[in-house]
């Protein structure tokens, strides 16, 4: 008689900031947020497999046929009042799958809670279940293969409040959007809060990022340069000069180079100036003050040049490429309205939405997590300029601070060791956002806010995600 044993090895759950649960997590709040809670159903169809096996303690056994019906009839066909899915973070765990040492799939596990949605009111708790996912590798994408959803129930005592909105309800800021850049690779999306006063908010929802969109510009600009289509140290008089400073023989100083930079010699805006007029403080290219109004300066020297608006540009070189198609300059009121989340005070008045009909090349960016997130791992990564071109974007040109200088569209940190952290904040009425990357650990987080004390969350987030860097980043700022 011959007794055959197979075993099955199952490795221990993996620790939580290593790079295939942050995978997985991202991957199961994708899938979730836009096939279930957006009812994408495309989307679910290319990340389940054709041979999927669903089973449900109460609904029984699902194939991929029954499972995509049941979505369109159980959870997308009453948009009234629509079931919402959240993952208790905390709870999940993953356990990768080997065959022969090559990872071929992964098993998660976790539970979750059920909302329902209605226009004009905040999401009602529902229910608890635990669920089992299987992910198998299947080329280069994630596919989920198996799933078990079972142990449901009310909720009772445990409703789940996250830290992070914890720290927001504590520090009175309506909504968080998060970008997690892990190894070169947007890996998470959260967004936490509401759209506005009354509607939850997604992780599609759109923000108005404030003076993030000078990043975005820079690049726009730095990659006309390494095109070959734009100069970065010729003098702009040959293109623009602002007819404020026509008289001034200063104006023929101005670069690209040195409104990247943020030595201009202008204010931040011209309305500073009591007589609203334009005028040099000091000598173009000899120190630093941020200034919004020379990106604009740039602006109108580019579109004379190339005859484009900077709005067209960008979706050219920048935003068709990278995918980001809810990245805009200029408002669309059927393609933005439904998705823009409100900004507040401090006091939590709202603020009207910014509905710009032309573009402004430092301010009033609308865009999503997403996008955005799409943008700085492109910079990160360095798909889109010149080897050459990208050293001096990430070279500090002008010292700002100890430790902390302005390269070309990007703030840098020297964090010792060869380290530095590329940087940008923005603030408006109802806007506070920033963002960090590491070139060299190629890491990278995004923070959204819409409140003007927004600043206030910064610290614990960056501590949290950035680690030793954020605490470094911190310290440079406090000092």
């Amino acid at each position: 008689m011959i007794v055959s044993f197979f075993i099955i090895n199952l490795n221990a759950q993996i620790d939580k900031n290593s790079p295939l649960f942050i995978e997985l997590k991202n991957q199961d709040s994708l899938f979730f947020e836009r096939g279930f809670n957006n009812c994408d159903i495309a989307y679910l169809e290319k990340h389940v497999d054709d041979q999927l096996k669903f089973y449900h303690d109460n609904g029984g056994f699902q194939d991929k046929k029954l499972f995509l019906e049941r979505t369109r009839q159980n959870i997308c066909s009453n948009p009234v009042q629509k079931p919402i899915r959240k993952v208790i973070e905390s709870s999940l765990e993953v356990f990768p799958l080997y065959n022969n040492g090559e990872l071929y799939g992964a098993i998660q596990t976790g539970e979750h809670q059920f909302f329902i949605r209605e226009k004009n009111k905040e999401d009602v708790l529902g229910g608890q279940a635990k669920f089992t996912t299987v992910w198998t590798k299947q080329n280069s994408d994630w596919v989920m293969s198996d799933i078990l959803s079972y142990d449901h129930g009310e909720p009772g005592k445990k409703q789940f409040t996250d830290n992070f909105e914890q720290l927001l309800k504590d520090n009175r800021i309506q909504t968080l959007g998060l970008g997690i850049i892990e190894d070169g690779k947007l890996t998470e999306i959260k967004v936490y809060g509401k759209l506005n006063d009354k509607t939850s908010a997604s992780y599609n929802s759109l923000f108005n990022v404030a003076s993030l969109t000078k990043p975005v510009t820079a690049i726009t600009i730095l990659r006309l340069v390494s095109l070959g289509k734009w100069n970065l140290d010729e003098p702009l008089d040959k293109y623009f000069v602002d007819p404020d400073i026509v008289k001034d023989p200063r104006h023929k100083k101005l670069t690209t180079r040195s409104i990247l930079s943020h030595q201009t010699g202008f204010p931040n805006w011209r309305s500073m100036n009591k007589d609203n007029k334009l005028y040099f403080d000091f000598e173009p290219g000899t120190k630093y003050q941020y200034s919004g109004e020379g990106f604009e300066y740039l602006r109108k020297a580019v579109e004379n040049k190339l005859h484009k608006s900077i709005e067209e540009l960008a979706k050219e070189i920048i935003f068709q490429p990278l995918e980001m198609k809810d990245t805009s300059y200029i408002w669309n009121e059927k393609k933005f309205s439904e998705r823009m989340i409100v900004g507040y005070d401090k006091n939590g008045k709202p603020y009207d939405i910014v509905k710009n009909k032309t573009s402004n090349a430092a301010d009033d960016l609308i865009t999503t997590v997403e996008d955005y997130g799409k943008f700085l791992t492109a910079v990160m990564n360095n798909d889109l300029l010149t080897s050459s071109i990208f050293e001096q974007m990430k070279t500090g040109q002008v010292e700002t601070k100890k430790n902390k200088s302005f390269g070309l569209g990007f703030e840098i940190y020297n964090l010792g060791n060869g380290e530095t952290a590329l940087c940008h904040g923005g603030s408006d009425q109802g806007v506070n956002t920033i963002f960090f990357l590491l070139p060299k650990t190629k890491k990278g987080l995004i923070i959204f806010t819409n409140v003007e004390n927004g600043y206030k969350i910064y610290e614990p987030i960056v501590n949290h995600y950035l680690g030793n860097a954020g605490k470094k980043i911190v310290d440079i700022e406090t000092r």
